[in-house]
């Protein structure tokens, strides 16, 4: 599995400037930190660790650690908690990642690999699955078939008034959509109309497929008659949306409230969830996938996506079948997250992604 990490601005520490103590003592706190959330003391290391150091120890190495910018009190006589910094350091040198269950990819692959599923459907139940399974906010940046090259469309009659326009994508993305049609319309004429923009779309995007079909009309190449030509407007007014290159779909954020213990924590997940909804961070979230392989992770503020304290991000690209990356997948929570159980989820999820696009 590839990582990506997000360097600090700042240069810090690395952990190889941390003696086998230090180390030790450092992971112990984050491990606590991730599963409590709650400031560590020395007492409580020297009970739970198999370090055979006494609290009076264990204190001075963390006062090292607190210097170095690792550690910090939030109170007067509190126990620690790692720094962003230190979190950063945590994940680049001392994270140790776990693998998944049987059980975890199985309900990954059962909600993604669904026979009939739409690539928006799978992208829907990936999102529903990570937040489920983490825990977490989980988001998704998709592509818009709008936007993507056409291989294939068909008319499927379901009833007198009803088709079925089945779109294929030359990346193999299907998509469906209902559209009306007039009573009594013969199945030749669906087959005419399919064939007349199968014979005009491929390689094109819904716009240039528009633009194609407007010139031959306009210059009387197009001999549709007026039924068939009201499918073939109606099958690609169906695809109609708007100029958005993606959409960001996001599940799962009553979950982060779960860690919400001050009103300026509320502020920054309110502030947080406004971000989300602006273009500008969806494509820089995107583009952050394309500058890396693998899964990166963002921290706290140094975060460049969204500049909020507080919140991490575990992002992973997912591909088509010709290797461009056209979307990315991950979690957004509190910064204790557990980094080396999500990471593994996100990557995974990531790629079976990819394989339903290849």
């Amino acid at each position: 599995m590839t990582l990506e990490r997000m360097p600090s601005p700042v240069a810090k520490p690395v952990i190889t400037e941390l003696n086998e103590r230090s180390r030790e003592i450092f992971r112990m706190v984050v491990d606590a930190y991730v599963e409590t959330g709650e400031p560590v003391g020395s007492r409580t290391l020297s009970r739970r660790g198999h370090l055979d150091l006494s609290p009076a120890t264990i204190r001075n190495v963390m006062s090292d650690l607190e210097d170095a910018g690792l550690l910090f009190a939030p109170h007067t006589s509190a126990g620690r908690l790692p720094t962003e910094a230190g979190l950063r350091l945590f994940v680049n040198g001392l994270l140790e990642l776990g693998g998944l269950s049987e059980e975890e990819r199985h309900s990954i692959d059962g909600r993604l690999v669904a026979a009939g599923k739409s690539l928006a459907q799978a992208l829907e139940e990936a999102t529903a699955a990570l937040s489920g399974l983490s825990r977490c906010a989980g988001l998704v940046v998709a592509p818009k078939t709008e936007r993507r090259a056409l291989r294939h469309i068909e008319f499927v009659p379901l009833s007198l008034e009803r088709a079925l326009v089945v779109m294929v994508t030359e990346d193999g993305l299907v998509e469906n959509r209902l559209i009306e049609m007039p009573v009594g319309t013969p199945p030749s004429t669906l087959v005419s109309a399919g064939n007349y923009l199968n014979s005009r779309l491929v390689g094109r995007n819904i716009d240039e497929a528009k633009a194609a079909i407007a010139a031959d009309v306009q210059s009387k190449r197009a001999q549709l008659d007026e039924l068939t030509a009201k499918l073939v407007e109606a099958g690609l007014a169906s695809w109609a949306g708007g100029n958005e290159g993606s959409v960001l779909i996001v599940r799962g954020q009553a979950n982060l409230l779960d860690d919400v213990t001050a009103l300026a924590d509320l502020e920054r997940l309110r502030t947080l969830f406004d971000m989300l909804e602006t273009k500008e961070s969806m494509l820089r979230l995107l583009d952050a996938t394309r500058e890396g392989e693998g899964v990166q992770i963002f921290i706290g503020s140094d975060n460049p996506l969204f500049g909020v304290a507080g919140c991490s991000m575990i992002v992973a690209p997912y591909a088509n079948s010709r290797e461009q990356v056209v979307g990315a997948i991950g979690v957004i929570g509190p910064t204790r997250i557990n980094y080396a159980r999500i990471i593994p989820l996100v990557d995974y999820t990531a790629k079976v992604i990819s394989r339903l696009l290849g």
